[in-house]
Protein backbone atom coordinates (compact mmCIF):
# COMPACT_ATOMS: atom_id res chain seq x y z
CA UNK A 1 0.00 0.00 0.00
CA UNK A 2 1.63 3.61 -1.14
CA UNK A 3 2.57 5.95 1.40
CA UNK A 4 0.03 8.37 3.03
CA UNK A 5 -0.13 11.68 1.37
CA UNK A 6 0.63 14.89 2.93
CA UNK A 7 -2.33 17.36 3.74
CA UNK A 8 -3.20 20.47 5.36
CA UNK A 9 -6.31 18.73 7.18
CA UNK A 10 -8.80 15.61 7.24
CA UNK A 11 -12.42 16.76 7.80
CA UNK A 12 -14.82 13.50 8.78
CA UNK A 13 -18.16 13.72 8.98
CA UNK A 14 -21.20 11.19 9.23
CA UNK A 15 -22.89 12.75 6.30
CA UNK A 16 -21.57 14.78 3.00
CA UNK A 17 -23.56 16.16 0.67
CA UNK A 18 -21.13 17.29 -1.77
CA UNK A 19 -23.01 18.85 -4.65
CA UNK A 20 -21.15 17.44 -7.07
CA UNK A 21 -21.90 16.66 -10.72
CA UNK A 22 -24.00 13.61 -9.53
CA UNK A 23 -25.29 15.66 -6.34
CA UNK A 24 -23.93 12.80 -4.45
CA UNK A 25 -24.23 12.28 -0.97
CA UNK A 26 -21.24 10.69 0.97
CA UNK A 27 -22.63 8.52 4.49
CA UNK A 28 -18.81 8.32 7.10
CA UNK A 29 -17.46 10.78 4.96
CA UNK A 30 -13.72 12.16 4.57
CA UNK A 31 -12.74 15.18 2.78
CA UNK A 32 -9.05 15.85 2.22
CA UNK A 33 -7.79 19.96 1.72
CA UNK A 34 -4.41 20.85 0.62
CA UNK A 35 -3.62 24.15 -0.80
CA UNK A 36 -6.51 26.25 -0.20
CA UNK A 37 -8.67 23.07 -2.17
CA UNK A 38 -10.29 19.80 -2.03
CA UNK A 39 -7.82 17.35 -2.61
CA UNK A 40 -10.51 14.00 -2.11
CA UNK A 41 -13.67 13.34 -1.18
CA UNK A 42 -15.24 10.18 -0.06
CA UNK A 43 -16.14 7.15 2.79
CA UNK A 44 -13.90 7.44 5.30
CA UNK A 45 -12.38 3.68 4.85
CA UNK A 46 -11.55 4.57 1.33
CA UNK A 47 -9.83 8.15 1.86
CA UNK A 48 -8.76 8.61 5.51
CA UNK A 49 -6.04 6.37 4.74
CA UNK A 50 -4.23 7.67 1.98
CA UNK A 51 -3.77 11.10 3.63
CA UNK A 52 -1.45 12.11 6.60
CA UNK A 53 -2.71 15.65 7.95
CA UNK A 54 -1.33 18.15 9.81
CA UNK A 55 -4.81 18.48 11.39
CA UNK A 56 -7.72 15.94 11.27
CA UNK A 57 -11.26 17.58 12.87
CA UNK A 58 -13.66 14.66 12.97
CA UNK A 59 -16.98 16.67 13.43
CA UNK A 60 -19.00 13.38 14.37
CA UNK A 61 -22.50 13.62 13.82
CA UNK A 62 -22.33 16.55 11.42
CA UNK A 63 -23.52 17.98 8.13
CA UNK A 64 -20.84 19.00 5.81
CA UNK A 65 -21.21 20.76 2.60
CA UNK A 66 -20.23 23.57 0.26
CA UNK A 67 -20.44 26.83 1.75
CA UNK A 68 -23.14 29.02 0.99
CA UNK A 69 -22.90 32.31 -2.01
CA UNK A 70 -24.58 34.58 -1.04
CA UNK A 71 -25.26 36.78 -4.26
CA UNK A 72 -26.45 39.96 -3.34
CA UNK A 73 -25.45 42.23 -0.37
CA UNK A 74 -24.32 45.01 1.48
CA UNK A 75 -22.71 44.02 4.54
CA UNK A 76 -21.88 47.23 5.98
CA UNK A 77 -25.90 48.16 6.40
CA UNK A 78 -25.42 45.84 9.92
CA UNK A 79 -24.54 49.20 11.60
CA UNK A 80 -28.16 50.37 10.61
CA UNK A 81 -30.21 47.07 11.34
CA UNK A 82 -33.67 47.29 12.96
CA UNK A 83 -33.36 51.58 12.54
CA UNK A 84 -35.73 51.30 9.89
CA UNK A 85 -38.54 49.14 9.23
CA UNK A 86 -42.19 48.24 7.76
CA UNK A 87 -41.84 50.93 5.35
CA UNK A 88 -42.29 50.68 1.78
CA UNK A 89 -38.85 50.65 -0.49
CA UNK A 90 -38.59 54.15 -1.64
CA UNK A 91 -39.46 55.97 1.27
CA UNK A 92 -37.19 53.43 3.51
CA UNK A 93 -34.66 54.05 1.08
CA UNK A 94 -34.82 57.68 0.51
CA UNK A 95 -35.68 59.26 3.78
CA UNK A 96 -33.88 56.84 6.23
CA UNK A 97 -30.97 55.21 4.81
CA UNK A 98 -29.44 57.13 2.50
CA UNK A 99 -29.43 59.79 4.57
CA UNK A 100 -27.71 58.17 7.25
CA UNK A 101 -24.89 56.73 4.68
CA UNK A 102 -24.23 60.18 3.69
CA UNK A 103 -22.55 60.54 6.79
CA UNK A 104 -20.56 57.43 6.99
CA UNK A 105 -16.29 57.27 7.24
CA UNK A 106 -13.68 54.18 5.74
CA UNK A 107 -13.92 53.45 9.31
CA UNK A 108 -17.45 53.21 9.94
CA UNK A 109 -18.08 51.44 6.60
CA UNK A 110 -15.44 48.75 7.20
CA UNK A 111 -16.37 48.11 10.65
CA UNK A 112 -19.85 47.22 9.59
CA UNK A 113 -18.49 44.94 7.08
CA UNK A 114 -16.45 43.24 9.50
CA UNK A 115 -19.50 42.60 11.36
CA UNK A 116 -21.66 41.51 8.67
CA UNK A 117 -18.33 38.75 7.74
CA UNK A 118 -18.54 36.97 10.86
CA UNK A 119 -22.10 36.61 10.54
CA UNK A 120 -21.79 35.29 7.30
CA UNK A 121 -18.96 33.24 8.59
CA UNK A 122 -21.00 32.36 11.75
CA UNK A 123 -24.20 31.08 9.33
CA UNK A 124 -22.12 29.17 6.87
CA UNK A 125 -21.25 31.84 3.91
CA UNK A 126 -18.51 31.55 2.63
CA UNK A 127 -18.27 33.97 -0.03
CA UNK A 128 -20.68 36.92 -1.56
CA UNK A 129 -21.36 39.95 -4.11
CA UNK A 130 -21.07 43.38 -2.02
CA UNK A 131 -21.96 46.34 -3.37
CA UNK A 132 -21.93 49.77 -0.97
CA UNK A 133 -19.87 53.07 -0.57
CA UNK A 134 -16.68 53.27 0.02
CA UNK A 135 -15.97 49.93 -0.82
CA UNK A 136 -12.52 49.84 -0.40
CA UNK A 137 -13.24 49.52 3.54
CA UNK A 138 -15.49 46.42 2.52
CA UNK A 139 -12.59 44.61 0.55
CA UNK A 140 -10.52 44.90 3.34
CA UNK A 141 -12.92 43.79 5.99
CA UNK A 142 -13.23 40.58 3.71
CA UNK A 143 -9.37 40.20 3.48
CA UNK A 144 -9.35 40.70 7.17
CA UNK A 145 -12.05 38.22 8.05
CA UNK A 146 -10.52 35.60 5.19
CA UNK A 147 -14.02 35.43 3.22
CA UNK A 148 -14.35 35.41 -0.53
CA UNK A 149 -15.92 38.53 -2.09
CA UNK A 150 -17.11 40.10 -5.44
CA UNK A 151 -16.42 43.82 -4.11
CA UNK A 152 -18.14 47.30 -6.07
CA UNK A 153 -18.48 50.66 -5.60
CA UNK A 154 -22.05 51.63 -5.98
CA UNK A 155 -21.85 54.49 -8.52
CA UNK A 156 -24.45 56.74 -8.50
CA UNK A 157 -25.16 60.18 -10.71
CA UNK A 158 -25.25 62.11 -7.40
CA UNK A 159 -22.32 62.33 -5.19
CA UNK A 160 -21.31 60.15 -2.58
CA UNK A 161 -18.81 59.64 0.57
CA UNK A 162 -16.06 58.18 -2.12
CA UNK A 163 -16.56 60.60 -5.35
CA UNK A 164 -17.67 63.70 -6.22
CA UNK A 165 -18.77 62.93 -9.18
CA UNK A 166 -18.71 60.19 -12.88
CA UNK A 167 -14.79 60.83 -13.01
CA UNK A 168 -13.50 60.51 -10.05
CA UNK A 169 -16.33 57.42 -8.99
CA UNK A 170 -14.52 55.61 -12.30
CA UNK A 171 -11.08 56.55 -10.68
CA UNK A 172 -12.39 54.49 -7.64
CA UNK A 173 -13.63 51.63 -9.34
CA UNK A 174 -10.20 51.54 -11.24
CA UNK A 175 -8.27 51.87 -7.97
CA UNK A 176 -10.22 49.18 -6.36
CA UNK A 177 -9.32 46.47 -9.49
CA UNK A 178 -5.88 47.45 -9.35
CA UNK A 179 -5.66 46.90 -5.72
CA UNK A 180 -7.19 43.48 -5.68
CA UNK A 181 -6.69 42.36 -9.11
CA UNK A 182 -4.27 39.89 -8.13
CA UNK A 183 -6.04 38.55 -5.22
CA UNK A 184 -6.62 35.02 -4.96
CA UNK A 185 -10.17 35.62 -3.42
CA UNK A 186 -11.45 39.19 -3.55
CA UNK A 187 -12.37 40.84 -6.97
CA UNK A 188 -13.70 43.72 -8.40
CA UNK A 189 -17.44 44.09 -10.14
CA UNK A 190 -18.94 47.54 -11.88
CA UNK A 191 -22.29 47.95 -9.58
CA UNK A 192 -24.30 50.91 -10.82
CA UNK A 193 -26.95 51.21 -8.30
CA UNK A 194 -29.45 51.17 -10.37
CA UNK A 195 -32.09 52.74 -12.81
CA UNK A 196 -33.65 55.30 -10.49
CA UNK A 197 -29.94 56.49 -9.09
CA UNK A 198 -27.78 56.82 -12.28
CA UNK A 199 -28.22 58.28 -15.96
CA UNK A 200 -28.19 56.61 -19.14
CA UNK A 201 -24.58 58.06 -19.75
CA UNK A 202 -23.23 56.62 -16.23
CA UNK A 203 -25.03 53.41 -17.55
CA UNK A 204 -22.81 53.73 -20.46
CA UNK A 205 -19.88 54.65 -18.77
CA UNK A 206 -20.09 51.58 -15.95
CA UNK A 207 -20.26 48.82 -18.73
CA UNK A 208 -17.92 50.08 -20.75
CA UNK A 209 -15.30 49.99 -18.07
CA UNK A 210 -16.86 46.82 -17.45
CA UNK A 211 -15.48 46.06 -21.16
CA UNK A 212 -12.19 47.21 -20.75
CA UNK A 213 -11.34 46.02 -17.56
CA UNK A 214 -13.84 42.49 -18.50
CA UNK A 215 -15.10 42.51 -15.06
CA UNK A 216 -18.89 41.43 -14.20
CA UNK A 217 -21.24 44.21 -13.78
CA UNK A 218 -24.01 44.23 -10.91
CA UNK A 219 -26.98 46.49 -10.81
CA UNK A 220 -30.39 46.54 -8.78
CA UNK A 221 -33.32 46.06 -11.96
CA UNK A 222 -37.06 45.64 -11.61
CA UNK A 223 -37.17 45.76 -7.82
CA UNK A 224 -40.72 47.05 -6.87
CA UNK A 225 -43.42 48.46 -9.29
CA UNK A 226 -42.27 52.06 -8.01
CA UNK A 227 -39.38 52.05 -9.58
CA UNK A 228 -41.10 50.71 -12.95
CA UNK A 229 -43.38 53.74 -12.45
CA UNK A 230 -40.17 56.26 -12.29
CA UNK A 231 -38.41 54.85 -14.96
CA UNK A 232 -41.45 54.99 -17.23
CA UNK A 233 -40.98 58.29 -16.45
CA UNK A 234 -38.29 59.01 -16.98
CA UNK A 235 -37.21 57.13 -19.51
CA UNK A 236 -40.04 56.14 -21.12
CA UNK A 237 -39.26 52.37 -20.90
CA UNK A 238 -39.48 49.59 -18.08
CA UNK A 239 -36.13 49.00 -16.35
CA UNK A 240 -35.44 45.30 -18.36
CA UNK A 241 -35.69 46.89 -21.97
CA UNK A 242 -34.14 50.22 -20.87
CA UNK A 243 -31.39 48.73 -19.60
CA UNK A 244 -31.32 46.18 -23.03
CA UNK A 245 -31.45 49.78 -24.76
CA UNK A 246 -28.27 50.76 -23.34
CA UNK A 247 -26.62 47.22 -24.23
CA UNK A 248 -26.28 46.30 -20.25
CA UNK A 249 -28.07 42.97 -20.49
CA UNK A 250 -25.75 40.04 -21.15
CA UNK A 251 -23.92 37.01 -19.31
CA UNK A 252 -21.41 39.79 -17.53
CA UNK A 253 -24.55 41.44 -16.04
CA UNK A 254 -25.92 39.97 -12.47
CA UNK A 255 -29.37 42.11 -11.84
CA UNK A 256 -30.26 41.74 -8.33
CA UNK A 257 -34.21 41.35 -7.59
CA UNK A 258 -35.93 40.91 -10.75
CA UNK A 259 -39.20 41.15 -9.09
CA UNK A 260 -41.71 43.25 -12.03
CA UNK A 261 -41.17 41.60 -14.79
CA UNK A 262 -43.27 40.64 -17.58
CA UNK A 263 -43.35 37.33 -19.89
CA UNK A 264 -41.48 39.41 -22.48
CA UNK A 265 -39.03 40.62 -19.99
CA UNK A 266 -37.82 37.22 -18.67
CA UNK A 267 -37.65 35.76 -21.89
CA UNK A 268 -35.20 38.99 -22.61
CA UNK A 269 -32.93 38.21 -19.49
CA UNK A 270 -32.85 34.36 -20.58
CA UNK A 271 -32.23 35.32 -24.28
CA UNK A 272 -29.57 37.69 -23.40
CA UNK A 273 -27.97 35.54 -20.89
CA UNK A 274 -28.10 37.82 -17.68
CA UNK A 275 -27.78 36.31 -14.66
CA UNK A 276 -30.24 36.80 -11.47
CA UNK A 277 -29.79 37.20 -7.88
CA UNK A 278 -33.18 36.69 -6.34
CA UNK A 279 -33.66 37.88 -2.81
CA UNK A 280 -36.84 36.52 -1.06
CA UNK A 281 -36.97 38.15 1.87
CA UNK A 282 -35.43 41.11 1.82
CA UNK A 283 -38.19 41.33 -0.59
CA UNK A 284 -40.95 40.33 0.92
CA UNK A 285 -40.02 42.85 4.26
CA UNK A 286 -40.32 45.35 1.60
CA UNK A 287 -43.57 43.95 -0.20
CA UNK A 288 -42.24 44.88 -3.11
CA UNK A 289 -43.17 41.75 -4.80
CA UNK A 290 -41.92 38.26 -5.67
CA UNK A 291 -38.96 37.39 -8.44
CA UNK A 292 -40.45 34.66 -10.43
CA UNK A 293 -37.32 32.24 -9.46
CA UNK A 294 -38.81 29.02 -10.69
CA UNK A 295 -39.91 30.59 -14.12
CA UNK A 296 -36.51 32.10 -14.33
CA UNK A 297 -34.97 28.77 -13.73
CA UNK A 298 -36.95 26.72 -16.52
CA UNK A 299 -36.03 29.95 -18.92
CA UNK A 300 -32.67 28.50 -18.39
CA UNK A 301 -31.32 31.91 -16.23
CA UNK A 302 -28.46 30.99 -13.79
CA UNK A 303 -30.51 32.70 -10.67
CA UNK A 304 -28.44 32.88 -7.33
CA UNK A 305 -29.59 33.40 -4.23
CA UNK A 306 -28.91 36.44 -1.86
CA UNK A 307 -29.81 38.37 1.21
CA UNK A 308 -29.54 41.77 0.67
CA UNK A 309 -28.28 44.16 3.14
CA UNK A 310 -29.12 43.38 6.90
CA UNK A 311 -31.51 46.23 7.10
CA UNK A 312 -34.31 45.02 4.59
CA UNK A 313 -33.79 41.57 5.71
CA UNK A 314 -32.38 41.71 8.77
CA UNK A 315 -30.19 38.87 8.85
CA UNK A 316 -27.10 37.17 6.70
CA UNK A 317 -28.10 33.79 7.36
CA UNK A 318 -28.71 32.23 4.13
CA UNK A 319 -29.62 28.73 5.60
CA UNK A 320 -32.90 30.91 6.45
CA UNK A 321 -32.75 32.77 2.81
CA UNK A 322 -33.24 29.25 1.02
CA UNK A 323 -36.30 28.15 3.14
CA UNK A 324 -37.53 31.36 2.63
CA UNK A 325 -36.98 31.02 -1.05
CA UNK A 326 -38.76 27.68 -1.65
CA UNK A 327 -41.61 28.62 0.45
CA UNK A 328 -42.21 31.95 -1.32
CA UNK A 329 -42.27 30.44 -5.12
CA UNK A 330 -44.73 27.60 -3.28
CA UNK A 331 -47.05 30.25 -2.44
CA UNK A 332 -46.68 32.74 -5.59
CA UNK A 333 -47.61 29.28 -7.60
CA UNK A 334 -49.93 27.76 -5.60
CA UNK A 335 -48.08 24.68 -6.38
CA UNK A 336 -45.99 22.79 -3.64
CA UNK A 337 -43.61 21.88 -6.43
CA UNK A 338 -42.23 24.49 -7.22
CA UNK A 339 -38.62 25.13 -6.55
CA UNK A 340 -37.81 21.94 -4.81
CA UNK A 341 -35.10 21.81 -1.92
CA UNK A 342 -32.19 20.93 -4.96
CA UNK A 343 -33.08 23.46 -6.96
CA UNK A 344 -32.67 25.97 -3.80
CA UNK A 345 -29.69 24.55 -2.63
CA UNK A 346 -28.04 24.40 -6.08
CA UNK A 347 -29.02 28.37 -6.30
CA UNK A 348 -27.20 28.92 -2.56
CA UNK A 349 -24.08 27.11 -3.69
CA UNK A 350 -23.68 26.04 -7.40
CA UNK A 351 -25.38 28.71 -9.49
CA UNK A 352 -24.43 31.43 -7.00
CA UNK A 353 -20.82 30.78 -7.47
CA UNK A 354 -21.69 31.04 -11.49
CA UNK A 355 -23.43 33.98 -10.81
CA UNK A 356 -19.61 35.43 -9.10
CA UNK A 357 -17.84 33.72 -12.03
CA UNK A 358 -15.98 31.36 -9.93
CA UNK A 359 -16.34 28.48 -11.62
CA UNK A 360 -14.51 26.40 -8.27
CA UNK A 361 -16.72 27.08 -6.09
CA UNK A 362 -19.70 25.76 -5.03
CA UNK A 363 -19.25 21.64 -4.57
CA UNK A 364 -16.85 19.39 -2.77
CA UNK A 365 -14.73 17.64 -5.15
CA UNK A 366 -11.29 16.70 -6.25
CA UNK A 367 -9.82 20.13 -7.26
CA UNK A 368 -12.63 22.94 -6.33
CA UNK A 369 -11.39 25.85 -3.56
CA UNK A 370 -11.96 24.48 -0.33
CA UNK A 371 -14.41 26.43 0.98
CA UNK A 372 -17.15 24.43 3.37
CA UNK A 373 -19.47 24.36 6.23
CA UNK A 374 -20.85 21.63 8.42
CA UNK A 375 -23.95 21.69 10.39
CA UNK A 376 -24.48 20.30 13.54
CA UNK A 377 -26.71 17.10 13.38
CA UNK A 378 -27.34 16.46 17.32
CA UNK A 379 -29.31 19.60 17.72
CA UNK A 380 -32.93 18.42 18.04
CA UNK A 381 -34.12 20.89 15.18
CA UNK A 382 -31.80 18.58 12.79
CA UNK A 383 -33.20 15.49 14.26
CA UNK A 384 -34.04 12.88 13.43
CA UNK A 385 -32.57 13.09 9.38
CA UNK A 386 -33.29 11.31 6.44
CA UNK A 387 -32.92 13.54 3.55
CA UNK A 388 -29.66 15.72 4.03
CA UNK A 389 -30.87 18.20 0.72
CA UNK A 390 -34.46 18.76 2.66
CA UNK A 391 -32.69 19.53 6.17
CA UNK A 392 -30.16 21.81 4.40
CA UNK A 393 -33.54 24.16 3.14
CA UNK A 394 -36.31 23.48 5.13
CA UNK A 395 -35.01 22.48 8.96
CA UNK A 396 -31.65 24.21 9.31
CA UNK A 397 -30.71 28.07 10.63
CA UNK A 398 -27.26 29.54 10.70
CA UNK A 399 -27.23 28.66 14.38
CA UNK A 400 -26.99 25.11 13.91
CA UNK A 401 -23.34 25.91 12.19
CA UNK A 402 -20.08 24.25 13.90
CA UNK A 403 -17.53 25.14 11.29
CA UNK A 404 -17.18 27.72 8.14
CA UNK A 405 -13.55 27.35 6.25
CA UNK A 406 -12.66 29.43 2.53
CA UNK A 407 -9.56 28.22 1.01
CA UNK A 408 -8.81 25.38 3.65
CA UNK A 409 -8.41 28.00 6.31
CA UNK A 410 -10.81 27.52 9.73
CA UNK A 411 -12.75 30.56 10.11
CA UNK A 412 -15.37 29.55 12.24
CA UNK A 413 -15.31 26.64 14.56
CA UNK A 414 -17.86 25.50 17.83
CA UNK A 415 -19.01 29.20 18.43
CA UNK A 416 -15.59 31.08 17.69
CA UNK A 417 -13.89 33.14 14.80
CA UNK A 418 -9.81 31.94 15.02
CA UNK A 419 -8.72 34.53 13.11
CA UNK A 420 -10.72 37.40 14.74
CA UNK A 421 -11.06 39.07 18.08
CA UNK A 422 -14.71 38.78 18.03
CA UNK A 423 -15.10 40.32 21.91
CA UNK A 424 -13.05 44.08 20.21
CA UNK A 425 -15.17 43.80 17.10
CA UNK A 426 -18.11 43.47 19.34
CA UNK A 427 -17.04 46.75 21.52
CA UNK A 428 -16.62 48.40 18.36
CA UNK A 429 -19.80 48.18 17.17
CA UNK A 430 -21.72 48.75 19.87
CA UNK A 431 -19.52 52.63 20.11
CA UNK A 432 -20.70 52.80 16.76
CA UNK A 433 -24.13 52.62 17.47
CA UNK A 434 -24.59 54.82 19.49
CA UNK A 435 -22.95 57.58 16.63
CA UNK A 436 -25.70 55.70 14.33
CA UNK A 437 -28.29 56.61 16.62
CA UNK A 438 -28.00 60.00 16.80
CA UNK A 439 -27.53 60.52 12.73
CA UNK A 440 -30.89 58.30 12.38
CA UNK A 441 -32.35 60.66 15.31
CA UNK A 442 -31.51 63.10 12.74
CA UNK A 443 -32.70 61.74 9.41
Amino acid sequence: MPAPVPCDILLLASTCLTQDDSRTIIENAAVAVGGGAVLAVGPREAVAPAWKPGRTIDLGEALLMPGLVNAHTHASMTLMRGLADDLPLMQWLTQHIFPVEQKLTPELVHLGALLGCAEMLRTGTTGCCDMYLMEEAVARAADQAGLRARVGEALFAFPSPAYAGPDQAMDVVRALHEAYRDHPRIGCTLMPHSVYTTTPALLERALALAEELDLPLNVHLAESASETAQCLEQHGQRPVPYLHSLGLLGPRTLAAHCVDLTDAELALLAATGTRVAHNPESNMKLASGACPAQRLLDAGVTVGLGTDGPCSNNNLDMFSEMGSAALLQKLLRQDPTALPAQAVLDMATRQGAACLDWPDVGAIAPGMRADLTALDLAQPGLQPMYNPVSHAVYAASGSQVRLTMVEGRVLFFDGAWPELDYPALLAEVRGAARWVRRQFAGA
